[in-house]
């Protein structure tokens, strides 16, 4: 299967609402269940699972681990810790978005408010209908699971194509926004998806989805009551004629590695077009001057993939050469993060460096100046930001960030010399002030630095050389000396 080379689908998580505006929540104490929830955080957070023998009967899973169950008298709990004949529920989407969930054993609707929550009705009402909260990050790719191509911003037909083998460049990055209980889809561009395939710069009606889930994938179903899908030799998305989701409208969204390019102490770019030794010749940027950052979970290595598929690899006599197919202890790398350079050790303990002919060699034992490179990351022109206990967003009444919050706001990356310069819709710039705290209402940028230390995660450091991190109040501030899981961030 054509894939990025992980194939790594996110895993769906979400939040349901019930008509009186409050999310499901499963409480530690007792494995109750109730409709208290005024948002999204860890407690209200569910994840589908489907049953092997019937793709109609699903399962859903609590953050403690535990399933949701109803028995024959209607009571209902988290208490499962393996999915049993009582966890057993078939989802009824309706038109509007919302779902239906029924006791597949015992055919009864699920519903209710606060703590008063049973499975016991008879016919749909309004207690009954639930809300879907996306809760997975909001940067991915879109991959067509039919056509097993990813989705891609094509310049030249102006649309969303998903004709890409591989998911390369910013381009291949989408963000889903969440308004008024429906999905738009942004390109990295700032336009939404309208249903009928144009791109527009302004949400409207036909900018709005509702999501549905089938066999682990994802549909987007328009406001019409019809699914989005890849049309045509370009794969051009938008919704074609079907009112119930076929294979064809089944998307999954993939995590989106970043994607980066490296300018050596030389000015030049760093390369693989010139054969297989990788070299910094190079003065334009293009698939051959990207490299996607993998970094592996238990070591914090990175690994360096080139479009081609193939890994940064340490060879005889220090050479770093791109020909790997497979992954091995000569393609992992050491990054050390410097400020505005970085400094990159391969497996035989030496750094790389820069020589006269540009050629990259692992040959140094301490870092100077040939030995130090510039990032810039290239796929994530707009950031969301997430971490353990919310995603970032503007507080309410002042000028700082909260850190806590179920809803996001996008902020704009604006690389300057190997920093970045953070900034609002508002055009207002991201500082430090005098505590510590982040504040977002300067017309004076500020550099902080992205550090990319772990899957999915990286660290942001302030000019004050603190991480950010959200305090016990839930406010962004940059005080952390070290970095840990409070200062790393899903982005």
């Amino acid at each position: 299967m054509p894939t990025n080379g992980t194939h790594q689908a996110l895993r769906i998580q979400f939040g349901l609402i019930n008509c009186s505006n409050k999310y499901l929540t499963a409480e530690a104490f007792g494995f109750k269940v109730n409709a208290s929830g005024v948002s999204l955080k860890k407690k209200q957070i569910w994840m589908l699972e489907q049953d092997e023998g019937n793709n109609s009967v699903v399962f859903f899973k609590s953050h403690l681990g535990r399933y949701l169950l109803a028995n024959k008298d209607g009571n209902v709990s988290c208490e499962a810790e393996k999915p049993d004949t009582d966890c057993r529920f078939t989802v009824i989407a309706h038109a509007d978005g919302r779902w239906t969930l029924q006791s597949e054993p015992h055919k009864r609707y699920f519903g209710g408010s606060e703590d008063h929550l049973s499975c016991f009705a008879q016919t749909i009402t309004e207690s009954e209908l639930w809300s879907i909260h996306l809760a997975s990050h909001p940067q991915a790719n879109l991959l067509s699971v039919s056509r097993k191509r990813y989705a891609h911003l094509s310049a030249r037909e102006d649309e969303l194509s998903a004709d890409s083998v591989i998911p390369w460049g910013v381009d291949a990055l989408i963000t889903l926004i969440y308004q008024e209980k429906k999905y738009s889809i942004q390109t990295c561009d700032n336009r939404f998806l309208r249903n009928d395939g144009k791109l527009i710069k302004k949400r409207d009606q036909g900018t709005g989805y509702t999501l549905e889930f089938k066999a682990g994938k994802i549909a987007f179903k328009d406001h019409e009551g019809k699914y989005l899908s890849a049309m045509g030799p370009t794969g051009m998305l938008r919704s074609g004629r079907n009112s119930k989701p076929g294979k064809d409208d089944l998307f999954d969204l993939e995590q989106s590695h970043p994607q980066v390019i490296l300018r050596a102490s030389n000015g030049r770019l760093v390369s693989i077009r010139q054969g297989i030794n990788i070299s910094a010749n190079q003065d334009e940027e293009t698939d051959q001057e990207t490299y996607q950052m993998e970094i592996n979970t238990e070591t914090k290595k990175c690994i360096l993939r080139a479009h081609t598929g193939h890994f940064w690899t340490l060879v005889n006599h220090g050479g770093i050469q791109c020909t790997a197919s497979e992954i091995d202890a000569n393609c992992m790398f050491e990054i050390e993060w410097r400020g505005r350079r970085i400094a990159i050790k391969a497996n035989n303990g030496k750094y790389i460096c820069t020589k006269k002919n540009g050629h990259l060699a692992s040959v140094s034992d301490s870092v100077g100046e040939d030995e130090e490179f510039t990032l810039r990351l290239i796929n994530r022109p707009i950031l969301v930001l997430r971490g353990d206990h919310g995603f970032v967003c503007h507080h309410k009444s002042s000028s700082t960030l909260d850190a806590n919050r179920s809803v996001y706001d996008v902020f704009h990356l604006v690389f300057e010399n190997g920093a970045y310069h953070i900034k609002g819709s508002d055009g207002k710039f991201w500082y430090t002030s005098s505590t510590g705290t982040i504040c977002t209402d300067s017309v004076i940028p500020e550099d902080f630095y992205l550090e990319f230390r772990d899957h999915g995660r990286l660290a942001i450091k302030a000019k004050n050389k603190k991480y950010l991190r959200g305090n016990q109040a839930g406010t962004l501030r940059a005080d952390a000396d070290e970095v840990d899981n409070s200062t790393l961030w899903e982005y």
